[in-house]
């Protein structure tokens, strides 16, 4: 039997390597204004309080023993250089190909910050220490670790994994629970999570599916008629999101066959040539259907 572990590509080599930083070849140089934005002072004081996380990725260089190309973390090793190192531990990678390994990291959401900070808080880390790590201001850090107080979990399930606004949250604590619910599946229904989008949910909610004695937001130059008919609009769009929900799958499993099935009919060129004399009208709607490579084409 092959052993697939032996035969299998090893992207990086087994254990980090200790290399001076005058050794390191950048293949992409940060730019002069890189130091002046505000996410090179975030890590800049993520490197001074918590360390190095991320090692740099290098490559090495056939013939050249003691240079080292760099392909990933620039900006660390900059800032490395900037505070007086003079070596750094990296990750050696088996392929010199110079790509940015940073696009293929997921950013953290709202919900999944939140659960960092409040792990750090629970192994006795200071809220001084998070916001200096994280760059951030102290009142940042206590606003962040109660971000979820008030919203259900439900609501929080759905959004962890959403790039979703702080301030969204905050208006969600403003509705009760299934109200929660019900704008959140809304959002996701509308692929929108602004500021704006959860704003008029919020306005559109009655005032029995507020959290305690609060008033619904008062739009400017929204009558109270107007107000009636959002909230009806808006119950009227969750049922047909329901009914959506309950035949999606049922209905793409039956257009994916049509469009297989109707790719197949239309190679048969006497199958053709009898829709184009008899029924041109069904041709062009068969071959729009079969040529269609989602479903957003096949709707159009």
């Amino acid at each position: 039997m092959t052993n697939i572990e032996s035969t299998r590509d090893i992207a990086f080599e087994s254990e980090c390597v200790t290399v001076s930083i005058a050794c390191l070849l950048p293949v992409r140089p940060p730019r002069a204004s890189v130091k002046a934005s505000h996410k090179y002072q975030q890590i800049r004081t993520s490197v001074i309080e918590v360390g190095l996380v991320e090692p740099p990725v290098i490559a090495r260089i056939v013939g050249d023993p003691c240079n080292f190309l760099l392909l990933d973390g620039h900006v660390r090793v900059e800032i490395l250089k900037d505070l007086g190192r003079t070596e750094v531990e990296c990750l050696v990678s088996t392929d010199d190909e110079s790509f940015t390994f940073n696009k293929r990291i997921s950013r953290l959401s709202a919900v999944q910050e939140n659960a960092m900070i409040l792990k750090a808080m629970a192994r006795g880390v200071s809220n001084e220490k998070i916001a200096r790590a994280l760059s951030l201001h102290v009142n940042s850090v206590r606003r962040k670790a109660t971000l979820l107080d008030g919203v259900c979990q439900e609501a929080v399930s759905m959004l962890k994994d959403t790039m979703c606004p702080m301030a969204v949250f905050e208006i969600l604590k403003r509705m009760k629970p299934l109200r929660q619910i019900e704008a959140t599946e809304l959002m996701i229904a509308a692929n929108n999570y602004t500021v704006g989008y959860a704003t008029a949910l919020l306005a559109g909610t009655p005032s029995s599916e507020l959290a305690g004695d609060r008033k619904s937001k008062k739009v400017r130059n929204v009558t109270p008629e107007t107000m009636a008919r959002m909230e009806k609009e808006l119950a009227r769009l969750q049922e047909t999101m329901v009914e959506i929900q309950e035949t999606y799958g049922k209905e793409h499993l039956q257009l994916t066959v049509m469009k297989g099935y109707l790719g197949k009919l239309l190679s048969n060129p006497r199958i053709v040539r009898y829709l184009l004399q008899h029924r041109p009208e069904y041709l062009e709607h068969f071959q729009a259907i079969a040529e269609a490579t989602t479903l957003t084409d096949k709707a159009a």
